[in-house]
């Protein structure tokens, strides 16, 4: 694919999250996480400061805690290569209610734009499929993540899976709270559970 067709990744995330409803969302490290505080920050955004490769296990285990919701995770390209193994449980597990998406900028944002292993050989798909998961998306267009958006509020069809070729802007940073115990509280206000 062209870069120049390459997809705004605030977009893609803005129409991802445009009719969130009641979702609890995981942000991965870094960039994913700056383009979901600008879609709205939301008191069941789970933003992760310093968890490398930790969102779809994060992720995975709210889905299990609360399978009446639908659980969208959205992490880079970088994120997921090093959280692999994680596909591999949720493939194991299989909740219905999960959704995983990798915003594929074939690089490493945060360390300086390096290529990622995506950007060569490394088919993020057709390791999901591997794994086990079977609804899987490589997603290219505006429409098709709109179409994807569409399937986020069901919680009987996963675990789905795609991956949206996105472009490597630089963008402004958009910050939530970096404070890790308010996060975690408010999220657990928002299901009705006691603060920790």
């Amino acid at each position: 694919m062209s870069k120049a067709n390459l997809l705004d990744r605030r977009r893609v995330v803005s129409a991802l999250l445009a009719d969130r409803k009641e979702a609890l969302v995981v942000g991965g490290l870094g960039a994913a996480t700056y383009d979901i505080a600008a879609a709205g920050d939301h008191a069941r955004n789970l933003y992760l400061w310093g968890a490398m490769g930790g969102a779809v296990m994060i992720g995975l285990g709210l889905a299990l805690a609360q399978p009446q919701l639908p659980v969208v995770i959205i992490t880079g390209d970088g994120e997921m290569l090093m959280g692999m193994g994680g596909l591999a449980t949720v493939g194991l597990q299989k909740p219905a209610n999960l959704s995983i998406i990798v915003l594929d900028n074939e690089c490493y944002g945060e360390t300086g734009g390096q290529m990622s292993h995506t950007a060569a050989s490394t088919d993020l798909v057709g390791i999901a499929r591997a794994c086990g998961i079977q609804n899987v998306h490589a997603i290219s267009t505006l429409g098709e993540v709109e179409a994807f958006a569409k399937t986020l509020q069901d919680v009987a069809a996963g675990p789905r899976f795609a991956s949206v070729k996105i472009d490597s802007a630089n963008l402004e940073r958009v910050l939530s709270s970096r404070d890790g115990n308010f996060i975690l509280n408010r999220l657990r206000g928002s299901l009705g559970l006691n603060p920790m």
